[in-house]
């Protein structure tokens, strides 16, 4: 094959099937939790987190397949699988990525916690103070909270929350009517606590002593029936489609609409549920046929039905030396310095959680309090329940300053949060927009208009993550403050986009969806491709979350045939395959997984020794291509962008957090040879 060639992007062969590759991400996470080079408590985190994460990877990815089925659908993926034939794949890979995650729970972590002192005691092991202690808890904490309800023409099956415990439960006897009852369901409200803790004073030795919630109520589950035997008490859980579906040429606001919607997501169509292994096939049956589901949709577990109850435990335990040390992230420029007047001398870059994201806090902050200021203009997508950034916004409007957010309220499962968002910022006086019909704002931008020395200043600061404080602290991200006159006039076109109805000016240095971003990255790997067949240097580098986007693939399966040489970090989804004689010899893919989540989107070209660097809010896919407002924007100070080359750099030298894709669509995890210097990115990044 050459690369004038066409490229069959859906041959099996060059393709990595989606969703597979996005359980192959949930595996290196799992592998977090089985590394014994991570304190205890951490592995514990992830083992939650990839629970976590296979909880949305059925609530969306496997939704999205069963409506594709339901609906008639034979479509074939990329990949050339149909709908039907990804989900047989998926549940074979699921059932025994969840046998995997119980098997390791079981046998590896809770024995690692007991050494520890660290116990879960489970009801044939409670002793008579405690299950004297158990007794009085289920009576003045569960029993007045809990409802059961018996199941006959009066008492239908009730509906089951997304993802919540319950119980069903098999009956012997006469209720107080008379009547026969022989089964019914507890559900466990979301109030009530999944792991409590016994008291100390039960215990000699120590004080990290735990019982499950259904432990308890499985204990005094005949309490709720008086006079009734209880044959068999059994959890299960469900979870539900996710997804939700507002036609917005038909509505006229759309926040009423998705507060419609909302409800609904609790109980949309099911698409898995989970049982106990020792729960009787009859009762496999009775629930299955109850919520439509086939025998591949259940999953039997040996142990608690849903591991994310597991996650308070880390902040209910002080042991610290069980957990990553703590760090402080770097303050680059002190709360107390000016910022504009530090933009205006230089463009500041900020990597996140290494450095800290007060900067940013601290932009918004001294733009809301200054009286040269006199807009304020910002996109949120998430930003937690308690933002200081919308405090500051908050006030800057109270200021009489002129404030414009836009907030997407379609931010999978923050949708809620941004409703509630809106409300308050609306209250506060300042101007909000929904974005753009069919296209989510994804672009992280914030605009302060300025007025110096009779005339108008524009500073920026444009993202790769999130304006979430938190979460600042945990993934990895770039920001970029400057006053630079062009991108500012960037900006301030994206944003008149975003809140008018006319067609916005073409941008002089950045790159947006869904308009030039796309055509842009081709343009620039065909221009690699044509220096490499030149005889000349070419080298591309891209860092990002995920690459599944065919245009992009068959770009880079050209590029290497030319034979440039690519480096390509992804941390979760990939569908290209490397190493395919006559295709991608000269592709290389990595995914780093570590302590901090990697959501930096960089893209490097050598450009003949001119060399490009930027950053983006947008993944490699085609949703953020096409279907999202984002912004690509240029790093072109000479220091900072030496600076995102070195850290790129350190991530492809990385041989303890690093896997390597190889051609057959496995990974492998990199170790240090015996020659060699471990070297950890993430770690070197917290220690210069």
């Amino acid at each position: 094959m050459t690369e004038d060639q066409p490229i069959d992007i859906t041959n099996p062969k060059w393709y990595i099937n989606r969703e597979l590759s996005l359980l192959s991400f949930h595996h290196r996470v799992l592998a977090q939790a089985k590394d014994e080079n991570i304190p205890l408590l951490e592995r514990l985190r992830f083992l939650c987190i990839a629970s976590t994460n296979l909880d949305e990877f059925f609530e969306v990815r496997v939704a999205g397949l069963k409506q594709q089925v339901a609906y008639g659908s034979v479509q074939t993926g990329a990949d050339n699988l149909s709908p039907q034939e990804s989900l047989n794949r998926i549940s074979l890979a699921a059932h025994e990525f969840i046998d995997e995650q119980y098997n390791l729970l079981n046998d590896n972590i809770f024995p690692a916690l007991e050494q520890e002192g660290i116990c879960f005691f489970k009801r044939d092991q409670w002793n008579e103070a405690q299950l004297k202690w158990v007794a009085n808890y289920f009576k003045n904490e569960l029993q007045p909270i809990l409802t059961p309800i018996g199941l006959d023409p009066a008492h239908p099956f009730p509906p089951i929350l997304n993802k919540s415990l319950n119980f069903i439960i098999s009956l012997k006897g006469k209720d107080a009517f008379g009547r026969d009852s022989r089964m019914a369901v507890v559900q466990a409200p979301r109030s009530l606590p999944r792991l409590i803790q016994f008291p100390a004073e039960l215990f000699a030795n120590n004080t990290n002593n735990f019982t499950f919630l259904s432990s308890i109520i499985h204990a005094h589950i005949e309490d709720l029936f008086p006079g009734m035997k209880v044959t068999g008490c059994y959890q299960f859980r469900v979870t539900r489609n996710s997804e939700l579906f507002v036609d917005e040429e038909e509505i006229d606001d759309l926040l009423r609409a998705l507060e419609g919607e909302l409800h609904g997501r609790r109980y949309g169509d099911s698409v898995r549920l989970e049982v106990p292994n020792n729960c009787p096939d009859k009762m496999i049956q009775f629930l299955l046929k109850h919520f439509k589901l086939d025998k591949a949709d259940v999953y039997q577990v040996n142990g608690p039905v849903n591991l994310n109850r597991l996650l308070p435990l880390p902040d209910l335990v002080d042991r610290p030396e069980l957990k990553f040390p703590s760090f402080t992230p770097k303050v680059t420029i002190s709360s107390k310095s000016n910022l504009f007047a530090a933009i205006s001398e230089h463009d500041i870059l900020l990597h996140h959680p290494f450095e800290s994201f007060t900067p940013v806090i601290d932009f918004v902050r001294q733009a809301a309090a200054d009286p040269h200021v006199l807009a304020i203009k910002q996109t949120l997508y998430r930003t937690g329940p308690d933002s200081v950034l919308v405090d500051a916004l908050v006030e800057a409007a109270r200021s009489n300053k002129e404030v414009t957010v836009v907030i997407e309220l379609r931010a999978r499962f923050d949708e809620e949060a941004n409703i509630r968002l809106a409300n308050r910022l609306q209250e506060a006086g300042v101007h909000i927009v929904y974005g753009v019909v069919g296209y989510k704002t994804h672009a992280k931008m914030i605009m302060v208009v300025r007025r110096e020395a009779k005339k108008l200043r524009r500073y920026v600061h444009l993202g790769t993550g999130n304006y979430h404080h938190r979460t600042a602290r945990i993934y990895t991200d770039y920001g970029l403050l400057t006053c630079d006159k062009e991108m500012g006039e960037d900006v301030h076109n994206m944003f008149m986009q975003l809140t008018s109805l006319g067609r916005g000016e073409t941008l002089k240095k950045m790159l947006q969806s869904p308009f030039t971003l796309h055509s842009g990255l081709i343009e620039r790997i065909e221009r690699e491709a044509e220096s490499a067949k030149q005889g000349k240097k070419s080298h591309i580098i891209a860092k990002s979350n995920a690459l599944t986007e065919t245009k992009i693939i068959e770009a880079l399966y050209k590029a290497s045939m030319a034979g440039v040489k690519i480096d390509l970090i992804i941390r979760g989804m990939c569908c290209l395959k490397p190493g395919v004689k006559g295709l991608s010899e000269n592709i290389h893919v990595r995914s780093i997984v570590g302590r901090f989540l990697e959501h930096t989107r960089c893209y490097y070209f050598l450009n003949e020794g001119k060399e490009e660097v930027f950053c983006a809010s947008a993944d490699l896919m085609a949703r953020n291509l096409f279907k999202r407002v984002e912004e690509c924007y240029p790093v072109e100070n000479s220091k900072l962008k030496k600076r995102i080359i070195d850290n790129l750099n350190i991530y492809l030298q990385d041989n303890i957090q690093a896997w390597v894709l190889h051609s057959a669509g496995n990974y492998s995890r990199l170790q240090p040879k015996d020659d060699e210097t471990p070297i950890s990115a993430q770690q070197y990044l917290l220690d210069v």
